[in-house]
């Protein structure tokens, strides 16, 4: 028995995420998505893995160029998140007046993030309708100072210090 993927997209709802937007070039491609599926997984090496899922233009540049960028957004980049999660159908180049920057791989960083990485792929795997990238950090900036987006059960939120 096979569980119906709505009742899954429902239960992790209740899951509470900070938001990224994923980012590659390779040659004279550049596209970029929304993701909240990222986690550090070893701090020596530094690597994290992502997964993107496969019918997607950003999952084919990164394959291609083996590289991705991870910005990490800050609470007031939700437009962006909306931007390059595909919710506004008319916009064609997601780049259009985003300003970015490189690193190392030359995978573009979005300015104005919390964070950034710059990743070289080590190893990939099928899950389902997404691929695993376990990935080498080569390049980081940031210092965890900021207000990051949250999203939580389908609605973009800010976190609260507890006293």
């Amino acid at each position: 028995m096979t569980l119906d993927p709505e009742s899954l997209r429902a239960a992790m709802r209740a899951w509470s995420a900070g938001v990224t937007i994923v980012t590659a070039a390779y040659e004279d491609q550049k596209h970029g998505m929304t993701v909240n599926s990222f986690t550090s997984i070893s701090l020596e090496p530094a690597m994290i893995t992502i997964s993107l899922q496969q019918n997607t233009r950003t999952h084919e540049v990164v394959l291609k160029s083996k590289a991705f960028g991870l910005t990490i957004l800050s609470s007031e980049q939700a437009h962006l998140s909306n931007i390059f999660a595909g919710r506004f159908k008319e916009i064609e180049d997601k780049f259009a007046d985003v300003k970015t920057e490189t690193l190392v791989t030359g995978s573009p960083l979005i300015v104005g993030g919390l964070s950034w990485l710059d990743c070289r792929i080590v190893q990939m795997f099928d899950a389902g309708m997404n691929t695993l990238f376990i990935s080498e950090v080569v390049a980081a900036r940031g210092t965890g100072s900021g207000e990051p987006l949250i999203y939580h059960n389908r609605e973009y939120w800010t976190l609260q210090k507890l006293p």
